[in-house]
This record gives structure tokens, C-alpha cells and sequence, in this order.
């Protein structure tokens, strides 16, 4: 007998002893022997991070490609990192306008479908959504969709609709980590079964509606029973995981969200969030939504974020932004660092996490969507430092959207407004 073997522990093995039930933190014992056939293999995630004001190019862009450029004023704070990220530029949604560009920044829809949403014209899926679709898994959470109470709609459902975000972040730890005891657990059964009492109903009653409308109307009506639909699976995997235990971790629960003005503390405790829920595998796909940093709390600043990032070329709002845009840019570095720490058998939580720090705009003052700055990090890439496209003619983003899906392990040749892949990593 091959005593190097053993059949690895159940990662949800339980110590029980009569009405107690504790569950075990995540041991050596849960992974295979390097030996063993089968061996463990980590699941892939995505995060997502939406901004909408841009960062000021001049500080951000090398101006030579590959690996060995020299460092901006914006790069240097990322210089840890270099060789695990890559910066594209020459990239955007073609034909978008400023104002809708963030309705589409990760869904790549046509311009066209967009440009009057007062119409009744939809979006489509957004790249957190249709990845959940496909690498979801078997965790308590499909996906997260995070953010500021400033952060505006970046995430979208397959029949456009917008996803609800979840500004709280006392909110957010409590969804992931605190169980209730047997009464709350017992209320929240009687709640989830009273929803989906109420959405056979409303579905009855909408389909019967339905059926008296005309084609404008049944189309609203459609969007509205996908949105019923979308609830009702949420309310099922509600019920199948609440008698299953949360993961316990060693973070102290914050106890009031952060002031919005306090950006220090604020985005380093969504970032912190975010690994919690990826190392705990609670879901596998989070969309951040960080929106303006309003009057950030940091020294030297007098502006709000969105009066600096319209600076019309004025070098004292210029310097205002900057101070805003590198401590963003910190927290971003300090994000990948922690990520890096987490390891996963002979990789890191970070190789396994497909990371796009992304933004609807290329240059906020002049509400142009051209050239925008684009940050892919982690995920097992073959990561290029800095990555040219044309400036003139942009290469679609979405191209680049097809690639992470692919990394991803999704099979798609297409996505949004794509043409093609983007090859470079």
C-alpha cells in the first residue's frame, strides 16, 4: 500500500457533537498529495472595478511599450506589481458619448442601442454577468455587485436591466460572514418563503397582463418577468445555503460604513471585502463600483473630485487631481499586494483572479471616451507591462473582454462590439 496517498478532508467537514455544529477553517489536510491523480485545482474568479472620471493620461501612459518602460508619475505606485499587470492604452467603446459611456463600459453594446435609453432601448449583459453564468460555481453568492452610494449603473442583467448595488459595507460583511442565530435563521426561511409566494403571484398576474398589451408594452413587461426571474433563482440559492454555516475569518466586522469622504479607509475596506469573499470562495465574480471620491479627506486637497478632474488644462486642479488619482492608485497597488499573499497550492490567490481596473472615460474634462486607461492584473496572463494600440483608431475594448473570458475558460469568440481578441497577453 502507497502510504504518500490519502483521500483528501471534505473542505465542508463539520465537527459535531450532539446540537453543535463548528466548521473547520481551511486546512492542509482539504488538499490533495502532490501525488494523488486529482489534483485540487482552484477555481477562477473575476473582479471588476468601475470608475467614471478617468485618470489624467500624461501622468499615467509610458511612452514606450513592453515590460521596460519608464515609470509615469501614476506607474511608480504600481512598480511593485510590474510584470503581474498591463496597462493598454489606444482602447475604448467605438462611438460611445460621455454621458452614456458608462451604461455600456462593460457590456460593449452598439452605440446605437444606447443612445436613448428614454426610448425604452435596452442595454445588454454586462462581462460580471455573463461570467457568473459560466464560472459561478457552487458558491453561497452567484456574484457581488459593490460600491459607493455615488456609484452609478455598470453592471446589467442578459435583458439590460441594471443590477441593484449594495452601498453598505457593513452590509456586505454581514451578507458574507455573520450568521444569524435560530430565530433570525427562522425569520429569514419565513421571509424567503413569503417572496417566492409573492413573485408566483405577481408572475401570474403579469403573464395574464401580458396577454392584453401590445408589442411595446409586452416588451417592458418581458424585461420586468426576467427581473422576476433573476429573483426567483436568487431566492432559491437564498434558502438552499442559509442552514449552511458562513466562513469565519480574522477581520473585526466594521461596525459603521466609512465617512464617503474618508477614501482611505473607504476603498481599503471594499478591497479588503473583496478578498475576504474571493478566499473564502462565498462567490467567484465581484463588480466594485467606486464612482467620485467627492471632497476626499487628503492633505492638501480643497477641490471635490469631480470640479478637479474638469481641470480645462489648469495646472492647479491638475495638481488637485493627481492627489486624488495616486492615492487611488496606492490602494489599487496595496490590493494587488494583499492578493499575492493569499496563497493557493503552488500559486496565489492573485494568479488565479482575472483583475480589471477600468474607466468610461479617457479625459473627464474634455468628456471624451477615447484612449481610455485600462489596467488588467493577475490571472495567469502573460502580462506585458504596457500595451500600445493605435490612438487614432482605437482597438474595441470588448476585444479585450473576449480574451478575459477566454482565460476565464469561457468559450466565446465574441462579446459586445468586439471584432476580434486582443493577442498581446
Amino acid at each position: 500500500m502507497n502510504f504518500n496517498l490519502r483521500t483528501p478532508l471534505d473542505r465542508r467537514h463539520f465537527l459535531r457533537a450532539g446540537a453543535v455544529c463548528l466548521a473547520l477553517p481551511a486546512l492542509e489536510a482539504m488538499l490533495p498529495r502532490r501525488s494523488t491523480a486529482a489534483a485540487l485545482t482552484p477555481p477562477k474568479r473575476l473582479v471588476l472595478i468601475a470608475r467614471n472620471l478617468g485618470l489624467h493620461a500624461p501622468f499615467l501612459f509610458p511612452e514606450t511599450p513592453g515590460l521596460n518602460y519608464e515609470s509615469t508619475r501614476y506607474l511608480k505606485h504600481l512598480d511593485a506589481h510590474r510584470g503581474k499587470f498591463t496597462l493598454f492604452s489606444g482602447v475604448s467603446h467605438l462611438r460611445y458619448s460621455a454621458h452614456m459611456s458608462e451604461t455600456g463600459l462593460f457590456t460593449g453594446v452598439d452605440w446605437d442601442r444606447i443612445k436613448d435609453p428614454s426610448r425604452g432601448i435596452r442595454n445588454s449583459v454586462s462581462l460580471d454577468q455573463f461570467a457568473a453564468e459560466h464560472i459561478g460555481g457552487d458558491t453561497r453568492y452567484r456574484n457581488l455587485v459593490i460600491g459607493l452610494p455615488t456609484a452609478r449603473d455598470f453592471s446589467w442583467t442578459e435583458k439590460g436591466v441594471p443590477v441593484p448595488v449594495e452601498r453598505s459595507q457593513v452590509a456586505v460583511f454581514r451578507q458574507l460572514f455573520t450568521s444569524g442565530d435560530p430565530d433570525e435563521v427562522a425569520s429569514e426561511m419565513h421571509r424567503l418563503k413569503i417572496g417566492r409566494s409573492i413573485l408566483d403571484k405577481v408572475n401570474a398576474q403579469a403573464k395574464a397582463l401580458g396577454r392584453t398589451l401590445g408589442p411595446e408594452d409586452r416588451e417592458r413587461m418581458e424585461q420586468m418577468f426576467s427581473s422576476v426571474r433573476e429573483a426567483e433563482l436568487s431566492l432559491v440559492r437564498n434558502e438552499a445555503w442559509l442552514n449552511k454555516p458562513k466562513p469565519r475569518v480574522d477581520y473585526t466586522a466594521p461596525k459603521a460604513d466609512p465617512s464617503t469622504n474618508l477614501i482611505d479607509k473607504r476603498e481599503t475596506l471594499w478591497f479588503d471585502l473583496i478578498r475576504l469573499a474571493l478566499q473564502t470562495d462565498s462567490t467567484r465574480v465581484i463588480m466594485l463600483t467606486v464612482g467620485e471620491a467627492g471632497r476626499a479627506t487628503i492633505d492638501g486637497l480643497s477641490l471635490e473630485h469631480h470640479d478637479a478632474s474638469h481641470h480645462g488644462k489648469d495646472e492647479t486642479k491638475i495638481e488637485q487631481l493627481a492627489l486624488i488619482e495616486e492615492t487611488e492608485l496606492k490602494l489599487f497597488s496595496r490590493f494587488l499586494g494583499n492578493m499575492q499573499q493569499v496563497k493557493e497550492g503552488d500559486a496565489t490567490l492573485f494568479d488565479h483572479t482575472t483583475i480589471l481596473n477600468a474607466t468610461n472615460l479617457g479625459n473627464a474634462s474634455a468628456h471624451t471616451c477615447e484612449n481610455l486607461p485600462i489596467m488588467l492584473a493577475g490571472g495567469g496572463f502573460k502580462h506585458q507591462g504596457h500595451v500600445i494600440k493605435d490612438s487614432k483608431n482605437n482597438t474595441p475594448l470588448s476585444n479585450l473582454y473576449v480574451r478575459m473570458l477566454q482565460q476565464l475558460g469561457v468559450e466565446t469568440e465574441q462579446f459586445g462590439s468586439s471584432s476580434g481578441v486582443i493577442s498581446e497577453i
